[in-house]
């Protein structure tokens, strides 16, 4: 078969394998050609491992100066007789294959992240084939359902404001249109459930498990991702649903950290830049900004890409020879430092006010909002021919 992109709205229905091998070779040819990261963790468990932060996690602790042996856990889809399978899925296999070329152990465990039953897979495979411990925990997972650890009843998170609507601009990649769209209020009851989707409380959950397990080696350290953004996003992201679920993360880890330090471990969230991500691309009047963020930085020489914001956050942040890691006052690490720089935030603003539904692919960066998510499913690399036919029945053999 001939495979060509299936987009609706925001959403990907389709990913082309060759494509994905591409973009993780892609970011494997980039962070070993980057300053190495230098006493790096060796045994790592990334939750959330087949795209996004998580994934470029894994590429640059295997492949960036640490030669880390990595554990991926990520729930995808395969091919089968619905379809050729999602992006995640080839990720993960391609990743696996280029890692063990390199004697790497690449375990990939695809299933439901908050299930005891991939839990004690996970902890029976670091005891018995791992070397028994880990001593770096990266949560990376993105998802809108969580069910509750007692009852099984599902949590749905919600994106929206908190005090009062808000209406602004958003981005249909699928019609390559803006459209004005009216964020609702919150009730209390989303604001909770947000918090329990997208907070601290299942990264606290996967630390505990494995802590009573003594998996956890001396020293261990634990990341999880988060974005606070500059002042023009606060009404849809910091001062929303999304925002309180942050802060609840950032408290999380802070009670990690303290927990942890009685083995000698750390407990950190890293504060990243607006990408496009698959997860951001659902977050309603907030691609106008990505817009004319990625223009500016691109403009600026300091646009960076999550290959490129993890490279530089475990070279030059988590690891070295620095005896701890540099934070904000809030214990936070700015990984964001460069989109909200206030030379950049200027001229953020001043195209923000520019850019409408006639003119946002010329004022601010489409093109390059479209293909980053066009890739994200391995559409659009160069030196891909997407014009050669891919065998269904082979796809079929792989396995992750």
């Amino acid at each position: 078969m001939i495979i060509k992109p299936i987009v609706k709205g925001v959403v990907a229905r389709n990913a082309h394998p060759t494509g994905c091998k591409q973009a993780i070779i892609n970011q494997i040819n980039y962070v070993k050609a980057e300053k190495p990261i230098v006493n790096g963790a060796k045994k790592v468990l990334i939750l959330g491992a087949s795209s996004g932060f998580g994934l470029a996690s894994r590429i640059s602790l295997a492949f960036g100066g640490a030669s880390a042996d990595t554990i991926g856990v990520s729930f995808e889809r395969g091919p089968s007789e619905k379809g050729i399978g999602t992006a995640g899925w080839y990720n993960n296999i391609f990743f696996r294959e280029e890692a063990e070329k390199q004697g790497l152990i690449a375990k990939n465990f695809v299933g439901d992240a908050f299930s005891p039953q991939t839990r004690e897979q996970v902890i029976d495979y670091i005891k018995s084939e791992f070397g028994g411990k880990l001593d770096l925990v990266i949560y990376s997972l993105a998802t809108g359902v969580r069910p509750d650890p007692v009852t099984g009843e599902l949590w749905r998170s919600s994106i929206k404001t908190i005090g009062e609507p808000v209406t602004g601009p958003t981005i249909n990649i699928e019609t390559d249109t803006m459209e004005q769209m009216t964020v609702g209020t919150a009730t209390d009851e989303e604001i909770d459930a947000t918090e329990k989707v997208m907070g601290g409380d299942d990264w606290a959950s996967w630390i505990e498990i494995l802590s009573e397990a003594d998996v956890l080696d001396k020293g261990c350290k634990t990341l999880a991702y988060s974005y606070i953004g500059a002042k023009s996003t606060y009404p849809i992201y910091h001062q929303g649903t999304l925002g309180r679920a942050k802060t609840h993360l950032h408290a999380t880890g802070d009670m990690l950290n303290n927990k942890l330090a009685k083995i000698g471990g750390t407990a950190h969230v890293s504060v990243c830049k607006a990408l496009v991500t698959k997860a951001s691309v659902y977050i309603p009047a907030f691609s106008p900004y990505i817009l004319a963020l990625y223009k500016v930085m691109k403009e600026k020489g300091l646009h960076e890409g999550c290959i490129e914001q993890m490279q530089r956050l475990f070279a030059q942040r988590v690891y070295g020879d620095k005896s701890a890691i540099p934070v904000d006052n809030q214990r936070l690490i700015r990984i964001d430092d460069w989109e909200l720089d206030a030379g950049v935030q200027s001229e953020v603003d001043k195209l923000i006010a520019k850019i409408a539904p006639d003119n946002f692919a010329l004022v601010g960066d489409y093109q390059g909002y479209k293909t980053d998510f066009m890739q994200l499913n391995g559409f659009e690399l160069p030196g891909v021919d997407y014009q050669a036919r891919v065998d269904f029945d082979s796809l079929c053999q792989l396995q992750p």
